[in-house]
């Protein structure tokens, strides 16, 4: 089995905690850091979505934190986010960062779509891995969307998709997608 903390790993969490250092700045002049928390459960590389065809199975357990800084454009706005999910069979992990634009319509609906880099410790290529994906390379884009619904001032309910692939950089490139379901505590 594969150690999930890897040099390359590593190195990502410490870039991540050193550009993160400005937001404890802002936390220092009493101005919250943190937006929201999300957590939830996901269904691992999902059938018939962007990827294709599934290989992998199991659940992933999804935690994710969505930072203050925030940009206005296009009537909604731009975070920095940073989350991991796990699989509770061993197979393809990851960690993520990146960004989230957020728009929120005045009836409580909630849209995110999000753009950033993943590690994971899944196959990047092993034609003899047959129920792993082979996803090419060790870093990788992520994109997600998201659809949600404000239930309180402090609690919300998503609906989510996220996909991990080489971008067509590497071979092989087989992606894999989760779809699932994720709570938010809105500071």
């Amino acid at each position: 089995m594969k150690r999930f903390f890897s040099p390359s790993l590593v190195a990502l969490l410490t870039y991540l905690c050193l550009s993160l250092w400005p937001l404890y700045s802002h936390a220092e002049n009493n101005i919250a850091w943190l937006h929201e928390f999300r957590a939830g459960l996901l269904d691992h590389d999902t059938d018939d979505l962007w990827s294709g065809s599934s290989r992998e199975t199991g659940i992933d357990a999804n935690a994710e934190l969505i930072f203050t800084p925030n940009y206005e454009i296009w009537h909604g706005h731009i975070r920095p986010t940073m989350g991991f999910s796990i699989n509770n069979k061993g197979n393809t992990s990851k960690i993520y960062a990146g960004g989230v634009w957020q728009y929120l319509w005045q009836n409580g609906c909630i849209l995110d779509v999000g753009a950033g880099l993943a590690i994971h410790d899944g196959e990047t290529d092993n034609p003899e891995a047959i129920h792993k994906k082979e996803l090419g390379r060790r870093v990788l884009l992520h994109f997600s969307v998201e659809l949600g619904y404000s239930l309180s001032a402090h609690s919300r309910l998503f609906l989510m998709f996220d996909h991990i692939s080489n971008g067509y950089t590497a071979e092989p490139n087989q992606g894999l997608d989760t779809v699932g379901i994720r709570y938010g505590y809105l500071f």
